[in-house]
């Protein structure tokens, strides 16, 4: 079995996906747009209550791998602005120089949860919050667990 994270960035998943790439060197390595879907039957609502429309240009779908781990990721269904809460997305470094870069790169237009530094369990560890919202922790384990 499989556990895989699933982004929705109501509308900015294309500007993601671009901060991801340099950022974190991410793969995009399939994107789909709502254009790209089969058309869908028409459905009457008497009270106006269809499905809602969405920009054919937003992404429906898309996979991305960051280092060995696939993500996949949406704009969604443009619903009000997505809110990350309760979960983090760890990313392990090979050292602190890379660790660091990774860090600020990620914190660029973001927030420090808490700063990158040497801790008890981690050669490096820092929490960061990117410009989208999304909870980063980036570590350098204190052996080599790969």
């Amino acid at each position: 079995m499989q556990v895989q994270s699933y982004l929705f960035f109501d509308g900015r998943c294309e500007e993601a996906l671009n901060f991801y790439q340099a950022a974190l060197g991410a793969e995009v390595t399939m994107l789909m747009r709502f254009k790209d879907a089969p058309p869908q039957p028409q459905q009457s609502s008497q009270d106006g209550c269809g499905p809602a429309q969405v920009d054919p240009e937003k992404i429906m779908h898309a996979n991305v791998t960051i280092g060995e781990t696939q993500i996949m990721v949406s704009d969604g269904m443009n619903s009000g602005k997505p809110e990350f809460k309760g979960f983090a997305l760890s990313v392990e470094a090979p050292n602190e120089v890379e660790a660091e870069r990774m860090f600020n790169a990620i914190g660029q237009g973001g927030k420090v949860q808490m700063p990158l530094g040497a801790t008890f369990f981690a050669r490096c560890f820092g929490m960061v919050t990117d410009r989208f919202g999304v909870s980063w922790m980036v570590i350098v384990p204190l052996v080599d667990i790969g």
